[in-house]
Parts: C-alpha cells; structure tokens; sequence
C-alpha cells in the first residue's frame, strides 16, 4: 500500500498549474466568471467604478478557497492603480454579490492586482523583434551551439 503525500486524494486533488489543485483551479475560474458579471451588471456608488468596464483576467485562490486573488485590468489600461483602489474599498459588496451566485462553504475574501502580464508580453516581443536578436533566431541552432560550445571553453580556461 502507497502513502499519499500532503494534498493527494479526492479531496485535495493533484496539484497542477503552478502548485495549485484542480479544485483551486476550478474555484478560481467560477468565480473570475461570477466576478466579470458582477463587476458589468452591478450598480456601484463609487463614482471610480461607475460605468467602468474590467476585464477579469485570473482569479487565484488559496489552498483553503477562504482567500481569492483577482488580477484584473481597466478597458484601455487607463488608471489601473485606481481601479484597483476602488475595488478594494467595494470589496465587501462585490464579496457578498459574489457569495450570492456561488455554491461555496464560505464566500471567499478578494483582493484585486492590476494583471502587468499583458505589459510583460509586450517587452518580450519587442525584445524578439529587435534586429540583434532577429538575427540570433535566424542563424539557427548550429550557429548558437557553436557560440555555446565557444563559452564552455572560455569558462574552462
């Protein structure tokens, strides 16, 4: 007979993107869908996010489900940190909205990031589209394999 390590089993599932269960997984995504439809349908005070259009990008939510992390980013990308205030000072509202439309144990507490992934994709392909480096990719691997090969020499001697 096996023993299951800490997190096996039925109830804890395997972990799988980044270290997170398939329950986390699916918790996340059911309440990034709950969250996008709160945060469109939903009448708010706060002028800051009245009539303000989010994209939900990822919701991440502890081991426990008692905690979730929403990343999200405004339409345009206009004032994120802002939104992001604002967000957190309607977090009990948007907490009980969202408790109202999923089947949980306990409504889990948010906290909203603005989602830099985006940002992030963007320097990366500029990176790749600068000619020195278009020039690298386009050499091919055996010319790369030949300047690795010039390195490890350098480092021996």
């Amino acid at each position: 007979m096996t023993r299951r390590g800490k997190g096996g089993g039925a109830a804890g599932g395997d972990a799988i993107s980044g270290g997170r269960s398939q329950r986390q997984l699916r918790v996340g995504e059911e309440i990034r869908h709950v969250l996008s439809d709160v945060l469109r349908q939903a009448h708010f005070r706060d002028p800051d996010l009245d009539g303000l259009i989010v994209t939900v990008t990822e919701v991440r939510v502890s081991p426990d489900l008692k905690n979730a992390t929403a990343f999200v980013l405004p339409l345009a990308g206009d004032d994120g940190p802002k939104v992001v205030k604002a967000l957190t000072r309607a977090q009990a509202y948007i907490r009980t909205l969202v408790a109202q439309e999923i089947n949980l144990r306990f409504a889990p507490t948010l906290s909203f990031k603005l989602d830099t992934s985006f940002d992030n994709a963007g320097r990366i392909d500029t990176v790749l589209h600068r000619p020195e480096v278009r020039a690298d990719i386009e050499r091919g691997p055996e010319v790369r394999a030949d300047i690795d090969k010039a390195s490890a020499d350098d480092e021996q001697s």
